[in-house]
């Protein structure tokens, strides 16, 4: 997890707090947007949204020429499942418009962005990622697949009744690089139906930095991805830093 005084100081003030509004009301925008309308100068705002990347409030990703800035829910999830959760309050959704953020609908740019680290070796979370055993653990399905370029992918359910996504292996660098699309099983033959998951792994001292993109999903999949996304990697990283995945009942 992300230092929590430090997530707590990026929110406290009123710029970074209108740069976040922004993003959460579009996700995915590069400097020149965000610095519209605000009273500072350019080098200004790049220090606000730099204090917000090294909290992990924000991510930023090469577009072609552009930078674009993505909102990333995965620390205040973390915080939430930590320290607001166990209170059982339900009146407790401060940071709810944040966290159930990631909503980039433009077609041009990655849709879905998000970034968490884990106290763990690439090569752990590599296998996380890719051993069908150890996937069941935090995600409840089986990834199987020979995780070669160009050889199929399933989300395969644990009652062996099939698979829930299915996919093709797009890119593969252990332990650093794994893309593949995802589809729905009947509609994985549509291209207007298909999307593409890519999963970054990077170094971070003690740590690795884990991105995950989520590519051209289909409008009326964007919520549940959202919602998805943000509890499957808070498991990986509760199984991998503390031996035991976190149950949201699946």
């Amino acid at each position: 997890m992300q230092d929590m005084a430090q997530i707590f100081r990026a929110l406290a003030d009123p710029t970074r707090q209108r740069l976040l509004d922004r993003l959460h009301a579009d996700n995915g925008q590069p400097l020149s947007a965000l610095c519209r309308d605000l009273d500072m100068t350019r080098q200004g705002v790049t220090q606000h949204l730099a204090v917000l990347e090294a909290a992990g409030l924000v991510s930023a990703v090469r577009h072609g020429r552009q930078k674009l800035h993505y909102l990333n829910p995965v620390p205040l999830q973390e915080i939430h499942e930590r320290w607001i959760s166990r209170f059982e309050q339900p009146g407790l959704q401060a940071l709810s418009a944040l966290k159930r953020t990631i909503e980039g609908t433009t077609m041009d740019k990655p849709q879905q962005v998000y970034v968490t680290y884990i106290a763990t070796t690439q090569e752990k979370l590599w296998a996380a990622l890719t051993d069908p055993e150890v996937t069941t653990q935090y995600w409840a399905h089986r990834n199987i697949s020979t995780w070669t370029k160009g050889e199929s992918w399933e989300h395969q359910r644990l009652d062996g009744s099939g698979a829930d996504v299915v996919g093709t292996i797009l890119e593969v660098d252990p332990p650093r690089r794994l893309a593949h699309s995802w589809a729905l099983p009947a509609e994985a033959g549509d291209p207007a139906r298909t999307s593409r998951v890519t999963f970054d792994l990077e170094p971070a001292g003690t740590h690795v930095r884990l991105r995950m993109t989520h590519d051209d999903l289909p409008a009326d999949q964007i919520e549940e991805s959202r919602d998805g996304w943000e509890m499957v990697l808070s498991s990986l990283k509760s199984l991998l830093e503390t031996g035991k995945p976190l149950d949201f009942g699946w």
